[in-house]
């Protein structure tokens, strides 16, 4: 069954264009041409879900796999949401538009404990019931034929927090997919073709899969009293080991959203895997070894990634970018090479201490964002403990450089709650902060400006702190300690972590399968989007009310002494025996790293001792290396090219031509600025000689002529393009419009003076067909006695606010042109009518039309479509 969405979303949807699934890169494989059907989800928005590059990656490689499709889902908006359940309407894929709950089966990205809750909401909006358990109990009444042997699709998630601590949400979950997924997820893709024509029932198949290392199904695994879980089938292993894989980073190429996402640009990946050894860290223990990328590959990449998909702007992610120690040529290479495109790169994770000239000239050019590095910690002692690696010599040395070359905002991360802190390394915080400010004014002769983020350090499974407890009354206290502290203070603007955010993080995060029960009633009772600021209180209310109900309390999983004091007794070694052999949620999963050696590197850490990063220096000894998992893999550092200086504006006019285009279908519900920046793209992805405007944020030269409202199709749009270079009409109008989506059609092009006047300076008016229904049955004459009273008339007064909130009475009918009906059929009218264009920027809307209607004919009347057919020029 495939969902009609034309009556679904609707304009008055918000952001009704991120669920139309006909983005650049998007994926259109025929459903009944396969036999393996995938559909992944990330739990979040669109806007987060279709810009997370672990995502993008694994749908780009699932629909290479012959014989399986792949589609995308994300959790709708609560008003989307509303609508599904209104209207009995199953969540669908966003490119086959089929409900979720016919695909073979379904994926969810875990990579964050509060994501748990948008997961379910997801699973009940599908009409799929939440858990494993449930969804075995109503087979027997299930009706469906869905062509396999089980009647809902397979529910899996992957992701970091799956892979960490897998047993809180192990009853939804039919399987987990631990650690990388780039070949684990094509290895499960083939048992589940193989079990499909085998005729496999669900019990087979999910044993099957179990014995693809790296497949945990929760099932084939019970909970001692102990806390142990361990195996109640013989064909399961007793450890899960995580997968690992090399970087794929041109399978991250491809997917162009048409509204703007969080991330809105091209990110390529540089490195997977962080040596650092930071204790506070879990993707740094999860992701073990490194991994570097040929330089060559994320050249070729990125070059490849921009001309496919128009973006302006790139990133080169890893856990510390820095780290990549080929980074500095490969930016400068990059930057070279892509000169003329007006290409900015940025580095979501920066080692302060790695930070030199080279990268400055990477990072900088003809605009300077700000700037984020990471101390951590306030104190050279806390930095330290945590294996930072960082001392207040390189942090000066760091932010001086970047003084020097021209930055004057930069954003600093800091922590609260680790172990072993006290309110000394409190207030080093802000020591620290003056510290820097002071040095750098000295400099730069003006204080340097600072945006500080406190966050509450949450313990993590498979790190040195996952046996710590934190105390939210300890945050409390600390947070306003730095308030005070930091409230006299210019040029710092200091944001805090919210303190229920970080609770509920830290209850689900290390718990056992207890939590399973008290997630889904936190559900049932509001919590979703729990991690959104704006959803804080509800949701921290619906855990709190679910944790009450469970017999729990928000520290059930604390150490009875509570807080550092604990760990002092690890120096003893009996003692230090005896907690490593208490077993933990998560001792089942197998990182690569022996629990052993994370309890002697907590040790470490009350001695304040450091550990090397063994990428560059010795071994520690961990337990990683070797055939399960690898070895890092680094590459050694290219020379560092000459720098040719950054993009130049272009801003020479030597032609220009003027296109008549059309906005029809689903296009009409884009809104005026994304289709601004998808004629940005388009531009670029055609590497047409377009001229750049100047200022601090040089644009291809273009115009559109009038702003066309959300929903509202079009046969009559213009759009004006200014070139650096003569180019054939006919050519230039050619490439257009194959690089245009189907329902942005062209329509006929000609070429104008270059000193003419804009289009917008033009405009003398438009004609627009209205479609309308009344809540009466209404003939054919009325409406036409209406249409000649308005005619007749010479005013029809109407009250308006102007944007400054005042109020001014505007003649309506001075601004009508003409008006006539059209057609009529069915009591559904549609009418013509023309408006002109006067001289102080008052235009006549569709919805001025309909208040002129109901004020002559005394009716409410409903406008169903708006059609714009031309907008005249003078």
């Amino acid at each position: 069954m495939i969902i009609d969405i034309e009556e679904l979303i609707t304009p008055n949807i918000v952001k009704p264009a991120r669920y139309l699934g006909n983005e650049v890169g998007a994926k259109h494989k025929p459903w009944n041409d396969v036999n393996v059907r995938w559909v992944l989800t990330y739990p979040e928005v669109y806007e987060l879900g279709a810009s997370n590059l672990g995502h993008i990656i694994l749908y780009n490689i699932l629909n290479t796999q012959p014989r399986q499709l792949c589609d995308r889902a994300y959790l709708p908006a609560p008003d989307l949401a509303t609508r599904l359940r209104e209207t009995n309407t199953l969540l669908f894929g966003l490119e086959s538009r089929h409900p979720l709950i016919e695909f073979d089966i379904l994926g969810f990205n875990l990579s964050y404990e509060l994501g748990i809750t948008n997961i379910l909401e997801m699973l009940d909006l599908s009409g799929i019931p939440l858990t494993w358990k449930e969804r075995e109990l109503s087979i027997k009444d299930s009706s469906n034929n869905l062509q396999k042997n089980w009647d809902y699709p397979l529910i899996f998630a992957g992701g970091q927090t799956a892979t960490s601590n897998p047993e809180p949400f192990a009853d939804f979950f039919d399987f987990l997919a631990l650690g990388d997924g780039e070949e684990l997820l094509s290895e499960i893709g083939l048992v589940v073709e193989q079990g499909k024509a085998n005729q496999l029932n669900k019990q087979e198949l999910l044993l099957d899969l179990a014995k693809i290392p790296g497949v945990y199904v929760p099932r084939f695994y019970n909970v001692k009293k102990s806390g142990q879980v361990i195996p109640n089938h013989l064909d399961v292993c007793p450890k899960i080991v995580r997968r690992v894989a090399r970087p794929m980073p041109s399978y991250g190429v491809g997917l162009v959203p048409f509204v703007e996402t969080i991330h809105d640009r091209l990110v390529v990946e540089i490195r997977r895997g962080c040596t650092r050894g930071c204790r506070f860290c879990q993707p740094g223990m999860l992701t073990r070894p490194a991994r570097d990328v040929e330089p060559e590959e994320i050249i070729g990449t990125i070059e490849q990634g921009i001309r496919e998909t128009g973006y302006n702007e790139f990133s080169l992610l890893s856990l510390s970018c820095s780290d990549y120690l080929a980074l500095p040529s490969v930016g400068i290479e990059i930057k070279n090479r892509l000169q003329k495109y007006n290409i900015t790169l940025s580095l979501p994770s920066q080692r302060v201490d790695r930070f030199d000239k080279n990268i400055a000239n990477i990072i900088g050019g003809n605009r300077k964002s700000s700037l984020t590095f990471a101390p951590e910690a306030g104190t050279q002692r806390m930095r330290d403990v945590i294996n930072k690696g960082l001392t207040n010599e390189e942090l000066l040395q760091g932010i001086s450089t970047a003084v020097e070359e021209g930055w004057d905002r930069i954003k600093l991360y800091f922590m609260i709650g680790l172990p072993g802190e006290t309110y000394q390394d409190i207030l080093g915080i802000v020591e620290t902060v003056q510290w820097l400010q002071q040095e750098c004014r000295k400099k730069k002769g003006k204080p340097l400006s600072f945006t500080i983020t406190i966050s509450n350090f949450t313990p993590k499974p498979h790190t040195p702190f996952q046996w710590h407890s934190v105390s939210n009354s300890e945050f409390k206290d600390k947070q306003k300690l730095l308030k005070e502290a930091f409230k006299s203070q210019k040029g710092i603007k200091v944001n805090y972590t919210d303190l229920r955010i970080s609770r509920m993080e830290d209850f689900i995060g290390r718990g056992d399968r207890r939590l399973s029960k008290v997630i889904k009633r936190a559900w049932e009772l509001g919590a979703g989007m729990d991690s959104w600021w704006e959803n804080a209180e509800k949701a921290y209310l619906a855990w709190e009310k679910s944790i009450q109900e469970s017999g729990l309390s928000w520290e059930y999983r604390s150490i009875e002494k509570g807080e550092w004091n604990i760990f002092s007794e690890v120096q003893n070694t009996t003692k230090q025996h005896k907690l490593c052999d208490i077993p933990l949620p998560w001792d089942h999963i197998d990182t690569g790293i022996s629990k052993k050696w994370l309890l002697e590197d907590l040790e470490r850490a009350l001695r304040e001792v450091l550990i090397p990063d063994c990428a560059f220096e010795k071994c520690s000894h961990c337990g990683v290396c070797g055939l399960n998992f690898g070895h890092n893999i680094i590459v050694p550092p290219p020379p560092v090219p000459k720098f040719n200086g950054n993009f130049q504006v272009n801003n020479i006019r030597v032609q220009r031509f003027r296109i008549y285009f059309g906005k029809i279908n689903e296009i009409s519900l884009l809104s005026h600025l994304d289709l601004i920046r998808l004629f940005d793209r388009v531009l670029r992805r055609a590497s047409l000689p377009i001229s750049f405007t100047g200022g601090y944020h040089p644009g291809p030269r273009f115009s559109i002529a009038n702003a066309l409202t959300l929903g509202v199709t079009s046969n009559g749009e213009i759009i004006d393009f200014e070139l650096t270079e003569t180019l054939d009409i006919t050519d230039f109008y050619s490439v257009l419009q194959n690089s245009l989506p189907k329902n942005l059609p062209l329509y006929d092009i000609e070429e104008i003076k270059t000193n003419s006047k804009s289009t917008t300076q033009l405009l003398k008016g438009s004609e627009y067909l209205i479609k309308l229904e009344t809540k009466h049955i209404i003939s054919r004459k009325v409406w036409e006695s209406w249409i000649n009273s308005i005619l007749v008339k010479k005013e029809i007064n109407w009250e308006k606010t102007t944007k400054s909130g005042n109020f001014k009475i505007i003649n309506l009918r001075n601004q009508m042109i003409s008006l006539k009906l059209d057609s009529f059929e069915n009591e559904v009218v549609v009418l013509s009518f023309t408006s002109n264009f006067q001289d102080e920027g008052i235009i006549l809307s569709p919805k001025d039309v309909v208040l002129m209607l109901e004020k002559i004919s005394r009716q409410k009347i409903s406008l169903l479509k708006i059609h714009r057919q031309i907008l005249l020029l003078t």
